[in-house]
């Protein structure tokens, strides 16, 4: 999940306010195919119906949301997916999925090392070289499964305050990978690798380059091959390829608090090239892989074994569910039982997936704003826990 901090929202407003948005055709967001999956008779409808309904009424721009179970799979859209175009969000359309990408680089990883290609447990020095682990603490020691686990304890460069800046002072700039991680050289360790959990982006950049290291070729070529193609995930893709694409629904940010939404669609260019982030989809190729991923469909059992390890961080979340950290996704405890999820912010943008084992259900949701109030509304705790209730109920 990637955050902009407070400091430096102000830059961003600023450049925002003298830019006009882009008007279009309703056809520019038409879908290239239908949800043919699509269950109009599921018994969970008029419940998923109503939660969309309460998102729009409080404010949010637009949402998408997706429940999947034994029934099949239920999708619905509210909202806009362009304001200034007044057009209507459909439940085929895309839009980013941000961080979600990770869950999809640890399965890919998974499942090369079923292949032979890579040990879990081998130093990420075997398979790059010096001059991408430079500087970068703990790089030369920690393991791919540290990486993985987000036990490296590899400094987080997107919590850099100097990248922060510079993304900020050119919000549609698109970087590159070593670029990135320029922002994680030189800075501490956060503990000794194995010793803890502590989420980090800076991972998953270096997960990216292995797989591309092993493969001879680029990580999300890979994606397409093990998991997109295979899964008939129709409506993902990732950034890399086309950064912005023709019909991509429009991102804004409510930067004052106040809900006066900013377009932000053409600012989220750190992740486009990174396996950190940068995913393209909707919320139901979301709910189909997770679905999929924890019904046995696309790993091994011991794979899925070795995912589903969970490390407990020696500090938790004050404001949000007891977590811990698998391969790839997240444990969260919940008054349904333990659920696995992963979520993901671009500048614009929110997603969430989440699969309830015991009931195996699994639910995906999707907006194309947050920051300020948009938050509480679209992510928080209190949001998260009346999603669950009125679906597991």
């Amino acid at each position: 999940m990637k955050k902009i901090y407070p400091a430096f929202v102000f830059i961003m407003a600023l450049l925002a306010c003298t830019e006009k948005d882009e008007i279009f055709e309703a056809s520019f967001y038409d879908c290239i195919a239908d949800i043919s999956s699509n269950n109009p008779k599921h018994s969970l409808a008029q419940t998923v119906d109503g939660l969309a309904d309460d998102f729009i009424n409080r404010g949010v721009p637009g949402i998408m949301i997706s429940v999947r179970d034994s029934e099949g799979q239920y999708t619905v859209s509210r909202g806009k997916s362009d304001l200034a175009s007044a057009i209507d969000l459909k439940p085929c359309n895309r839009t980013r999925v941000g961080s979600t990408v990770k869950t999809f680089t640890a399965v890919t990883m998974l499942k090369l090392w079923e292949e032979g290609k890579l040990g879990l447990d081998d130093s990420i020095s075997k398979y790059l070289e010096e001059e991408i682990l430079r500087g970068i603490a703990n790089a030369k020691n920690a393991t791919i499964r540290q990486l993985l686990d987000h036990s490296s304890g590899i400094y987080n460069y997107i919590q850099d305050t100097r990248f922060q800046t510079a993304s900020l002072n050119d919000l549609i700039r698109e970087w590159k990978p070593n670029e990135l991680l320029d922002y994680a050289r030189g800075r501490d360790a956060y503990f000794k690798s194995g010793s803890d959990v502590r989420y980090s982006n800076t991972n998953y950049i270096l997960l990216g380059m292995i797989i591309e290291k092993v493969t001879g070729v680029y990580f999300y070529e890979v994606f397409e091959e093990k998991l997109f193609d295979p899964l008939n995930l129709d409506f993902t893709s990732f950034a890399a390829t086309d950064p912005v694409p023709d019909g991509i629904i429009r991102g804004y940010v409510d930067l004052y608090s106040n809900l006066n939404l900013i377009n932000a669609t053409y600012y989220s260019g750190w992740d486009y090239y990174s396996a950190d982030g940068g995913l393209i989809s909707n919320t139901s190729d979301l709910s189909l892989f997770i679905y999929r991923l924890f019904n046995g469909e696309l790993l091994q059992p011991s794979s899925r074994s070795e995912m589903m390890k969970w490390l407990r961080p020696k500090e938790q979340p004050k404001d949000g569910f007891e977590t811990f950290y698998g391969q790839g996704i997240f444990r969260i405890t919940t008054d349904h039982g333990p659920a696995y999820l992963h979520s993901g912010d671009a500048i614009g943008y929110f997603a969430s997936m989440v699969y309830f084992p015991d009931q195996d259900v699994a639910i995906s949701w999707a907006s194309n704003a947050n920051y300020g109030k948009l938050d509480d509304i679209i992510q928080s705790k209190q949001t998260m826990e009346k999603i669950f209730r009125e679906i597991l109920k």
